[in-house]
């Protein structure tokens, strides 16, 4: 069966390598790599995975892990922006954090904030730690989100970034099977340029993009 690209729609997608339990293709176009729709789960077994996660706003660890996007964010924020933290899970501690250094934050998660107003407002920025890998439809997601944001505002993406497919197939990030989307430099090169946006890479698995 022959899918298009569920970043840019395109169909000149082939296989890129296959495991004992999915197969992976990669969109010529964009450079997505994506897993079998037919393999993707329902949102009840979806949601009980997520339900095992402990992302505690407590934990020191994990607020370390993201104030790696935490802190370049709010180097280019003003002080009274208004943001919104996209697929905040059940314990929205990068929420908290944001809030902590004095910004206003509103809320979404498809399983534990599903409150659908929150994405008809306007926004100075909007984060999504760990979350893009999970969208089935990435680019729809995203292009809505960028209508969110005001103009000079501000996208922070975090997520772990294809580097080669040697790499890939020994990578233990696609094991996840709510995993299905990986973006590569490249992909975010894309959609930069479709979006018109500035683009930063900040560190190894952050990106912020600029609405210009």
């Amino acid at each position: 069966m022959i899918y298009s690209c569920p970043l840019c729609s395109q169909n000149r997608v082939e296989i890129y390598c296959q495991d004992k339990v999915r197969c992976y293709f990669m969109c010529a176009d964009c450079l997505m790599v994506f897993s079998d729709p037919g393999k993707y789960l329902s949102e009840e077994k979806e949601k009980a995975l997520y339900d095992l996660h402990e992302n505690n706003v407590d934990d020191l660890g994990y607020r370390h892990f993201l104030s790696r996007l935490l802190v370049p964010m709010t180097h280019r924020l003003a002080e009274n922006a208004k943001g919104l933290d996209f697929g905040c899970g059940p314990g929205p501690a990068l929420a908290s954090m944001f809030t902590e250094a004095g910004y206003s934050m509103s809320l979404y998660d498809l399983f534990y904030q599903d409150d659908k107003s929150v994405l008809t407002s306007s926004y100075d920025f909007i984060t999504a730690t760990e979350v893009v890998e999970h969208l089935f439809h990435p680019g729809a997601v995203i292009g809505s989100l960028w209508n969110s944001l005001a103009s000079g505002g501000y996208l922070g993406i975090m997520t772990k970034l294809v580097t080669s497919k040697e790499a890939f197939q020994q990578w233990h990030y696609k094991n996840d099977p709510t995993h299905v989307c990986f973006f590569s430099k490249q992909s975010f090169e894309w959609l930069a340029a479709t979006l018109n946006a500035k683009l930063e890479f900040v560190g190894a698995d952050v990106v912020i993009m600029q609405k210009c």
